[in-house]
């Protein structure tokens, strides 16, 4: 799905690496900058299915935005399709240079970066790719890779708890999220091999609309009684859909004996992960996606362009969509206290309460 790999390292490459003006002589709708005063318009998903959007996305991106000295206008579509195409007009008409999107599907984002760029605004996927878009950049995690270190780490807690045979079921991501695709690409990498050989038993495998936190434990509790309450693994694609299982798993009595995975490091899931009630998650440090997207963003609403040295291919377009792709990182209990060390999380965040002496005991100082 891409060509190279970015590490951490490079992305500050990215910012001091050569521009090249973008569009051509003829002022295509390619040139964001032109005559206008540059300004940013960022619109986020929603607040429900993670909290990185309004703890970490949008803190990262105004830091950055306002270390440059450029307007911004950052808004949630609060999973609304229709209010995430009405902010676009907005940020538009309003004089947006660059138009930064986290698409809720990809039919209703593939209609606003197509608006934008028919009024000369430059385009950026953030964290999706939009299917047949043809945003000029996508930014986001190696969302593979990220499976990947779900279905290791499921497999690694099995192991640990000595699971025989165990029956694995999954809560897949939403179905119109490019990356819940890739992240079962990647745990299935792991699993299917596994599924195959008949180490594991395959069970129940559903996809959670919108990620919706709420239909989660409805489906989960549903997979929990056709199965006779026979399921050892929870593959949960991230801390939200997580905790949804673990609160089903509470309600019968059985946190603590299946493993559950995650994805985004939340507090909740640290928390979860402290008290032994979920294996691991995945942490994706955002501050340094929202550095290279805001880096992007601020050339191209400056009518510059940034070579990435990167791209990935658009499934549906067929096209290569240059690219940053950041590196994932495991985490379970023993390592919590490096999500807090980088400062994507606090300690008091994690740490409140009950959970002070488990972060004590993990060596959270």
């Amino acid at each position: 799905m891409r060509k190279g790999f970015l590490t951490l390292a490079a992305v500050g490459l990215l910012a001091t690496g050569g521009v090249t003006a973008c569009g051509d002589e003829t002022g295509g709708g390619d040139q964001a900058g032109g005559t206008r005063a540059p300004k940013i318009g960022v619109i986020l998903p929603d607040s429900k299915s993670s909290a990185r959007w309004e703890g970490a996305d949008r803190k990262f991106l105004e830091e950055a935005f306002k270390a440059a000295g450029v307007q911004y206008d950052i808004q949630n579509a609060q999973g609304d399709k229709s209010q995430f195409s009405t902010i676009a007009d907005q940020m538009i008409t309003n004089g947006a240079t660059a138009l930064m999107i986290v698409n809720l599907d990809s039919g209703t984002g593939k209609a606003v970066l197509e608006r934008a760029k028919s009024q000369g605004v430059a385009t950026i996927d953030y964290d999706r790719l939009t299917l047949g878009g043809g945003a000029e950049y996508y930014v986001s995690f190696d969302n593979e890779a990220v499976g990947k270190l779900q279905g290791e780490g499921l497999s690694k807690c099995l192991t640990d708890k000595g699971a025989k045979n165990p029956v694995v079921a999954y809560l897949n991501g939403s179905p119109t999220d490019n990356n819940a695709t890739l992240f079962k690409n990647g745990y299935d990498s792991v699993l299917k091999p596994k599924f195959d050989s008949k180490e594991y038993t395959k069970g129940p495998d559903q996809a959670v609309p919108d990620w919706d936190n709420a239909q989660a434990g409805v489906i989960f509790e549903q997979m929990l009684t056709s199965t006779q309450g026979r399921i050892d693994g929870v593959l949960a694609a991230n801390d939200g859909l997580g905790n949804a299982a673990i609160s089903v798993l509470k309600k019968n009595k059985l946190n603590g004996k299946v493993p559950v995975t995650g994805q985004d490091a939340t507090p909740q899931g640290l928390q979860n992960i402290l008290a032994g009630d979920q294996c691991m998650t995945v942490y994706k440090a955002i501050r340094e996606e929202a550095k290279a997207a805001s880096d992007l963003a601020i050339a191209l609403a400056m009518g510059e362009r940034k070579e990435t040295g990167q791209t990935v291919k658009d499934p549906e377009s067929g096209k290569d969509v240059a690219a940053v792709l950041l590196t994932p990182k495991a985490i379970y209990k023993e390592n919590v206290k490096d999500v807090i060390a980088d400062g994507f999380v606090t300690k008091d965040e994690v740490c409140a309460r009950a959970y002070a002496k488990l972060c004590a005991d993990a060596g959270i100082s």
